[in-house]
């Protein structure tokens, strides 16, 4: 279960925001330099705090710190060992859109290529993975999308019959910009995240997430698992909605680390995310990957999701896109890998801390039933801002 360990390794030093589902209904806390602050009487809700000026200085004019079991918040988060009644740690966003940025990393739009062109069958993955580095092999990742090089390297694809909807999404001028899921659909570390049981081939994909405020401004950074069924999506990409957008399929947290003199989109663009999954069945993987390997600068991409074109008052989430897809083989030579019932998901980074979940199936999962409506009612009852 997630324990302690889940914090960053310096979040004495550090200011985060979190959500905590308590006995009330949902409130919202900060941690600053080890201390918790109840941030609920004065915002009411995530969005709220913050799209603040400073979310950082709210917090400090909070004044007296509040009393919080942070370990046993998370302990109880465990979707399996939780305590009713108690508080436990969920999504750490409420009122955000929840958006989605793909083909961002070389190795993954690879992967998207290779879905693509095995129409969604797992068993032909190894074939084509070998097929398609021979033709574009890995030298893509100098290029910089929508520049002329780029461009010469999308004509001489394009004269040999190669080109993807997926090689123009992450060579071309345009990011794949997309809604993973709705506004309080999210779900936070322990919690179980589903796999709808139509598919045959899925993975978790470990993501760094930009925290934006309805301004367009990057306040902070926080940790996802865009789960995507590779079958689905590769039958069409047409079907991304049924790949990406079911019951628990989006999970994030522990908690978002806010942007401080000790903590910048620098520190995003040098980390490093690792993933580690281990099944009922004995399976083990670990991988790890350079958040800064990216094809896109991220303040490149959260520039095309908001702004004159694209307006969230709320505020928004980016996820980045993931640095890898597990590919190592779970069973039979050549199949790669796909989720089972009990998967244990852990996604780590020193300084977001690790968000760990439980794979099920989505009509295992317990279903989302808390949506804006319930939110603002259980606000006003409280007598809570909005």
């Amino acid at each position: 279960m997630p324990m302690p360990g889940s914090l960053p390794d310096d979040w004495k030093e550090g200011a985060f925001a979190l959500r905590l589902q308590t006995a009330e209904g949902p409130s919202v806390f900060a941690l600053l330099a080890g201390a918790a602050f109840d941030m609920t009487p004065a915002f009411g809700t995530a969005s709220a705090w913050l799209n603040s000026d400073d979310p950082v200085a709210a917090i400090r004019a909070r004044g007296v710190p509040a009393v919080l079991d942070l370990p046993a918040a998370i302990a109880n988060a465990h979707h399996a060992a939780r305590h009713a009644g108690q508080p436990f740690l969920v999504a750490p966003i409420d009122l955000q859109a929840i958006k989605a940025a793909g083909v961002t990393y070389v190795r993954s739009m690879l992967e998207r290529v290779i879905e693509e062109r095995c129409r969604g069958d797992a068993s032909q993955a190894e074939a084509v993975r070998a097929e398609v580095r021979a033709i574009i092999g890995d030298d893509l990742a100098n290029l910089v999308p929508g520049s002329r090089e780029a461009m010469a390297v999308k004509a001489a694809l394009v004269a040999k019959g190669w080109w993807s909807q997926y090689l123009e999404v992450g060579i071309g001028a345009d990011a794949e910009i997309f809604t993973k899921s709705p506004v309080l659909s999210a779900v936070g570390t322990g919690a179980k995240v589903g796999v709808h049981p139509i598919s045959h081939w899925s993975n978790p994909e470990p993501e760094a997430v930009m925290v934006v405020n309805g301004r367009g401004r990057i306040v902070g950074a926080t940790l996802g698992n865009d789960v995507n069924l590779r079958d689905v999506e590769g039958r069409s990409a047409l079907l991304l909605g049924r790949a990406k957008d079911n019951n628990a399929s989006c999970a994030l947290g522990p908690l978002i680390r806010l942007f401080d003199a000790g903590f910048t989109l620098e520190d995003i663009r040098q980390g490093e995310i690792t993933l580690t999954i281990t099944g009922r069945d004995g399976f083990e993987l670990s991988e790890s990957g350079r958040i800064g390997s990216i094809s896109r600068d991220p303040a490149d991409i959260v520039g095309q999701m908001i702004g004159p074109h694209h307006q969230y008052p709320d505020g928004a989430v980016l996820f980045l896109g993931t640095p890898f897809s597990p590919t190592k083989d779970r069973g039979a030579p050549g199949m790669g890998f796909t989720h089972q019932p009990g998967d244990v998901v852990r996604i780590a980074s020193p300084r977001l801390g690790a968000l760990e979940n439980e794979v099920d199936r989505t009509d295992e999962c317990p279903p989302w039933t808390f949506g804006i409506g319930a939110l603002m009612a259980n606000l006003a009852r409280r007598g809570l801002p909005r």
